[in-house]
């Protein structure tokens, strides 16, 4: 065969796979529409503050296909106040990312959206992730199940755990190696270990208030109550105007069946932090339990008011409104929550 003719076949097949290679990349990506790809900003800004619509396009952004690893962390952020079926298998779609910090969003984002028992169906095989900053996500999204919850991974997470302690006891002493080490003590039951860890954390780091609080935790877990009490009160003596220990006050006072008391902490803790919406739950549960229905109805509203997305006081609010007869406010909530996300489960099951 001539060589001219030779490298007109040659230049003719490299031009047949250019052109297969394109036609092939162009069938099988997906097109974002314009509308779509510029809505990003938009879609975050209706998710975190609660707008009419926020469910939909926090669901478009979320399956796009060329969005930026840093903007999809920022969306699974607002995804657990926009629970649905379509939320999950966008959550779920996440796990399996190349990249890391997106496979942690979607543990977190999956931690809020599910029951602890199907939790552990979806997040189990994480815990063989190639990264290990992932397998310690699903190792702390898994933290605090029970046997039968965990289930077939209750034997794979022991054994997360071992590794992850491993890792932590070579690694070079810091706060927040002995803290982590401290909840893998008392997630195995081992006290005096837990104990120990956070005498090591709080020697590095005194003003860990996590650490205090665990320490009292962990007092309690050995029968010895009137230490935590102690512990509790001489931190409490040191700095009055900590809502972190307030609060821990109030929630040491309800497991403690004092819940008339755990009232005066809770209370204060919000009124140390006014736009802290945990603190105002907690209170806002604890009244209603004492039979204050009104007070804790005004302790959601607040919550729903300074934090319109928040689905879960939205949706206790509109509970405690059924319990007083107040159907009106119950219609006017469930129409809120709809235009955010007809597809939430609560309206689904007839909230």
């Amino acid at each position: 065969m001539p060589q001219s003719r030779r490298y007109l076949i040659i230049a003719l097949c490299a031009l047949l796979a250019i052109g297969l290679a394109w036609w092939f990349l162009r069938s099988t990506t997906p097109v974002v529409p314009e509308a779509i790809r510029r809505g990003y900003s938009e879609a975050l800004t209706q998710a975190r503050a609660g707008q009419p619509g926020a469910a939909r396009v926090l669901y478009q952004q979320l399956g796009r296909p060329d969005l930026s690893p840093k903007r999809r962390v920022w969306l699974h952020a607002e995804l657990p106040n926009y629970p649905s079926s379509v939320a999950l298998k966008l959550a779920d779609a996440d796990l399996q990312h190349k990249a890391p910090e997106v496979r942690i969003a979607a543990i977190k984002s999956i931690s809020a959206l599910v029951p602890n028992g199907q939790r552990s169906l979806l997040l189990g095989p994480m815990l063989d992730d190639s990264e290990q900053s992932v397998r310690l996500a699903a190792v702390n999204a898994l933290l605090g199940l029970s046997p039968d919850e965990l289930g077939l991974y209750f034997g794979p997470l022991e054994q997360a755990i071992d590794a992850w302690e491993q890792v932590l006891l070579q690694a070079p002493e810091s706060a927040d190696n002995q803290y982590q080490l401290a909840r893998l003590h008392l997630h195995n039951g081992e006290y005096k270990a837990a104990q120990q860890a956070l005498d090591n954390t709080l020697r590095l780091a005194p003003d860990n208030l996590p650490a205090l609080v665990m320490q009292i935790e962990v007092l309690d877990k050995q029968g010895q109550s009137e230490a935590a009490r102690l512990l509790l009160a001489k931190q409490l003596k040191a700095q009055p105007d900590s809502a972190y220990l307030q609060h821990a006050l109030g929630l040491w006072l309800l497991h403690h069946g004092q819940s008339e008391y755990a009232l005066l902490g809770l209370s204060k803790a919000v009124e140390l932090e006014p736009d802290n919406k945990d603190y105002r739950y907690d209170l806002a549960t604890t009244l209603h339990g004492e039979q204050e229905l009104e007070a804790a109805q005004k302790q959601l509203q607040e919550i729903v008011q300074r934090h319109p997305a928040d689905r879960k006081a939205r949706v206790l609010l509109i509970n405690y409104w059924k319990e007083s007869g107040q159907l009106q406010n119950v219609q006017i909530l469930q129409a809120q929550l709809e235009q955010l996300n007809p597809d939430d489960p609560a309206l689904q099951q007839g909230l």
